[in-house]
């Protein structure tokens, strides 16, 4: 019994969209868009901007790491990413 109970509920989770790491490369800045592992875009009513990134601007080709928020309506812009040295 509950072994299907943990089967059920790993699979209501599963279905979800738990929360992700994406990489996403910025296309606009007025209006903000970023475009998401060349696969979909993402429009600003899309993404929750925190602070520091309002602060310090993004501009377009910025690459930019983003967390997916479960049920996958709003992404996280968590920070820019650069190459390594």
């Amino acid at each position: 019994m509950l072994d299907i109970i943990r089967k059920a509920s790993l699979g209501a989770v599963s279905n979800t969209n738990p929360m992700a790491a994406l990489y996403g490369t910025v296309l606009s800045i007025s209006p903000l868009e970023i475009s998401v592992e060349q696969r979909f875009s993402l429009p600003a009513s899309a993404l929750v901007i925190p602070e520091t990134i309002v602060k310090l601007g993004l501009q377009p080709g910025d690459r930019v790491l983003l967390l997916r928020i479960q049920g996958g309506q709003s992404y996280v812009v968590l920070d820019r990413v650069v190459d390594s040295l």
